[in-house]
């Protein structure tokens, strides 16, 4: 099996993640049937650590050298069984590959926003000469099937990387540094900041903040993620507006390592987005056993289950988010998500056996 990403242990990104996570599921399923396995990084340099996830001599980097990643991708896929596309923009060495070895399976990975749009050109003929398009949401799903008429799609949701620090008692570690009091309330979102990124509807949590602080004076909001600079500055100026300078943390990037410590911090987590094509940070706000709250507009639904993990809000909708986040922070034990539902639906072995399921239907449907 080859896996061709455009960037996987690099970044901390959430396609990234869903490819460190996904190359670990394809590694052990090769190893099952003693199979080959191999994943091609374009932008990833070959300095990069590849542990705990797979072992060193299964991975290629190629430092964003276009041509060479291109000429070995097809080097090794015309000799695989299955290729994997974690990306719609790796649809030339896809094509090329499908071209000359007809019999290779190729599957392409379907995130959100790169494929809700109506493609053309070789993306469309991608979509198009894949043997399975495999979206991480129903939302992304029906988007392709709307936009692009691709109906053969399947769903395969993200999951909680396996490697996750196990939830902690400790929560004011983090307070401290920042400024927050022991027995403040603290709502919690994990995102880029940016003019592309509006659609979290952060700015109508900032709305909400300032109302149901009207009631419980000690809430603040801690936003975790590096941002723009444009886009952090008018958001600085909302909270003066808004009277919120004091009640609202910017932290900026944070490394996935420190994550946990914030999740364990924070009593609920908050992103009301009306385009997110799974969220993989609402299931590792509930892996820390956070009370969530998401858009019932996006696939949010699908990471929270439609509802049974969490509260679905309409992201259109100030009043929704508003008494949305009131109603949860009344009574946040009530609204915490049920963790073996949770880890039976988005847990490693969960994912790993749907991608074992799919792999083999693949196999099977083109003998």
């Amino acid at each position: 099996m080859l896996f061709l990403t455009l960037k996987t242990f690099s970044d901390t990104g959430g396609i990234e993640k869903v490819c460190r996570i996904a190359g670990k599921v394809f590694h052990e399923l090769s190893e099952e049937k003693s199979d080959n396995f191999l994943l091609c990084s374009l932008h990833d340099a070959h300095t990069v650590s590849t542990e705990p996830y797979i072992p060193k001599r299964k991975f290629r980097a190629f430092d964003g050298n276009r041509f060479r990643f291109v000429w070995q991708a097809v080097l090794k896929g015309i000799r695989s069984k299955t290729v994997v596309i974690s990306h719609i923009n790796l649809a030339l060495p896809a094509l090329i590959i499908k071209s000359l070895a007809p019999r290779t399976r190729i599957i392409v990975l379907a995130h959100g926003i790169e494929v809700w749009d109506k493609l053309e050109g070789i993306k469309k003929k991608l979509l198009e000469k894949a043997d399975r398009v495999v979206a991480v949401s129903n939302f992304t799903r029906n988007k392709i099937d709307a936009d692009n008429h691709i109906r053969e799609a399947t769903v395969i949701n993200n999951c909680i990387d396996p490697f996750l620090r196990p939830p902690s008692t400790e929560r004011n570690l983090v307070r401290k540094k920042i400024g927050f009091r022991s027995d403040d309330l603290v709502l919690l979102t994990v995102s880029r900041i940016s003019s592309k990124e509006k659609n979290k509807n952060y700015d109508k949590v900032l709305v909400a903040l300032q109302k149901v602080r009207q009631q419980l004076p000690n809430l603040r909001y801690l936003f975790v993620g590096k941002y723009e600079e444009q886009e952090k500055k008018r958001l600085d100026e909302l909270t003066g507006t808004l009277g919120l300078s004091d009640a609202v943390h910017f932290t900026g990037y944070i490394p996935d390592s420190e994550l946990p410590s914030y999740y364990n911090t924070a009593d609920l987590y908050v992103m009301p987005s009306k385009k997110e094509g799974f969220g993989i940070t609402f299931i590792e706000a509930m892996y820390y056993g956070l009370p969530v709250l998401g858009g019932k507009s996006d696939g949010s639904a699908d990471a929270l289950m439609n509802g049974k993990l969490g509260v679905l809000v309409d992201p259109e909708r100030q009043e929704e988010i508003t008494t949305g986040i009131a109603k949860i922070l009344s009574n946040p034990d009530s609204f915490k998500p049920d963790r073996a539902l949770l880890m039976e639906h988005f847990g490693y072995d969960a994912y790993k056996s749907k991608w074992r399921n799919e792999l083999n239907l693949v196999l099977r449907c083109t003998e």
